[in-house]
């Protein structure tokens, strides 16, 4: 096994034991972006000078028992809308083609004082505004779409062109490419984890959080991610929490929850099977499956885009009238489409919201863990516009793919997407994991159950 196919958690275990050494792993990922980046597209800017430069001053430090942790000489990379001092922040749009950061976010800070390596920016759908991120491939299928916005970061970690990397959730833009790209996605609680130096979405609905090889490996990086600043009026305060979850795989007296609603409904027969197998499994292992009916199901999509389209108009609304020609056309038709929404129809989305989160709270009472596909179908052709379901509805690609995860942004509640299997054509099925607010533990540990019963999972082959 090559450096680079190492999880993080191994890598760290390597590192630590002085049986590998921070530049040995660089530069054994910096030779796989190198083979298989101008294949892929995962990556805005390749720092690769920076990175050897930081990979040797981490094996120095641990040479003179200076190891940081478990993060110290992992190199990753950081979804082009993180700031990062010095270096450009374009989110992935001629509108900041000549924007530089002056300082770190709350995220690169701490991921750097981790000791952790950055390769560089990885591709957004333009401004996150968008499922599918066009500038770069599936890591499985070069014709299929990356899923977004966070396609460069799902893709860097599937490809071994990242140990580890960041991304943003404001409609299921961690958990959608990390599905379609079969490796773990976790959007964090609401607030958990800081935005500051982080370009906005839509302000009440991002989150910031870790894609990663293994369910362990997200545990690790959001204990360095999580905890208070108060440049984010949104972070929470709570103590600082290990989030590795144990080794066990025992889940007797778990409860999980199986919707009856929404959540396999116009879903992938391909999907469904796997899905269903894998809780399945997590009952073996002593959870206890209760059905459920997931709350307020036919308002779930337009709440969403009634509160995500305004606060991204809000946003842009200067640029887009100043220089409207330099976004995509996808990305300024939606946002055009902010000023046909009326103040009003921002309030009832409001309204909307708050109803839904005190069903889900009343939800999540009555069970300790939701289950439920990631998306409704595998990666689709790049040229594919929209899906046909044997009812005879026909939906938009990005519509597909925000509608099992929006419930988690709209509500606030973590949500983790962990791989169960691949479809008939080689893609990969991802199963999603929602939890109480501050439920990171236990959706870890019973991911992570998941994961010990199964086979380790193989890089993408990258034609």
């Amino acid at each position: 096994m090559q450096p680079y196919e190492l999880s993080l958690a191994a890598a760290a275990d390597a590192i630590r034991a002085r049986r590998l050494s921070p530049v040995e792993l660089v530069d054994s990922v910096l030779d796989r972006i190198e083979k298989v980046e101008p294949h892929l597209g995962a990556y805005v800017t390749v720092t690769a000078e920076q990175a050897r430069r930081a990979a040797s001053e981490a094996e120095h430090e641990a040479a003179h028992g200076r190891y940081r942790g478990p993060l110290h000489g992992i190199p990753m990379g950081l979804k082009d809308l993180i700031d990062v001092g010095g270096m450009a922040t374009t989110a992935s749009s001629r509108v900041r083609a000549d924007h530089r950061a002056t300082a770190d976010s709350t995220v690169a800070a701490r991921l750097n004082a981790a000791g952790a390596v950055l390769l560089g920016k990885t591709h957004t759908h333009e401004f996150a505004f968008g499922l599918t991120t066009p500038q770069t491939r599936n890591a499985w299928d070069r014709g299929r779409v990356a899923g977004g916005s966070s396609g460069g970061s799902a893709v860097a970690v599937a490809s071994g062109t990242a140990t580890f990397a960041l991304g943003t959730d404001t409609g299921g833009s961690i958990r959608v490419p990390a599905a379609l790209n079969g490796v773990v996605g976790l959007k964090p609680t609401y607030g958990l984890v800081p935005r500051h130096g982080v370009t906005s979405l839509s302000w009440s609905l991002d989150h910031v959080g870790p894609i990663t090889r293994t369910v362990e490996d997200a545990a690790l990086v959001l204990t360095a991610l999580a905890g208070h600043d108060p440049r984010d009026p949104a972070s929470l305060s709570v103590p600082a929490t290990d989030y590795r979850p144990g080794a066990g795989t025992d889940l007797t007296g778990l409860r999980i929850g199986l919707p009856r609603t929404h959540y396999f409904d116009n879903v992938d027969p391909r999907v469904e099977t796997a899905v269903r197998h894998a809780i399945g499994q997590l009952e073996t292992l002593g959870a206890r499956l209760v059905e459920v009916d997931i709350p307020m199901t036919r308002y779930i999509q337009a709440t969403q885009w009634g509160l995500m389209v305004p606060e991204a108009g809000a946003y842009h609304e200067n640029s887009l009238r100043t220089v409207p020609e330099l976004y995509q056309e996808d990305v300024r038709i939606l946002l055009e489409a902010s000023e046909l929404m009326s103040a009003g129809d921002y309030v009832r989305a409001q309204r909307a919201r708050t109803l839904m989160r005190a069903e889900w709270t009343r939800l999540l009472d009555q069970v300790d863990v939701i289950a439920a596909p990631s998306v409704p179908i595998p990666a689709v052709g790049a040229d594919e516009a929209t899906v046909s379901w044997p009812d005879g509805t026909v939906e938009g690609v990005s519509d597909a793919y925000v509608r099992l995860s929006a419930p988690a942004n709209i509500t606030g509640v973590p949500a983790l997407t962990v791989p169960v299997g691949h479809d008939s054509a080689g893609m990969p099925i991802g199963m999603q994991l929602l939890g109480r607010p501050l439920g990171e533990p236990t959706l870890l540990r019973v991911g992570h159950a998941y994961e010990q019963t199964q086979p380790a999972r193989e890089l993408a082959t990258v034609a």
